[in-house]
């Protein structure tokens, strides 16, 4: 993924919360910000539920994606 790429998925990321805001868990930046920090301690769990293979330890922009939107529903 490019920078490009990610942040045309943070403009649709975006535009999710504002068209559809009852589909977040964390809708203000407090409890995003939150969330954001609980999902980054977590995330390797998710990748290694899903079998990606990925490694939470290596920053990739597909990475970073992964936690932004994990944190918009992540309690």
């Amino acid at each position: 993924m490019t920078k490009e790429q990610f942040t045309d998925e943070l403009k649709e990321l975006c535009q999710d919360l504002k068209e559809n805001p009852s589909n977040w868990e964390n809708r203000t930046l407090e409890s995003y910000l939150e969330a954001l920090i609980a999902y980054t301690e977590d995330v390797q769990g998710y990748y290694d539920n899903m079998k990606t293979g990925t490694n939470a330890n290596i920053p990739t922009w597909e990475n970073f994606l992964t936690i932004l939107k994990g944190a918009s529903v992540y309690e």
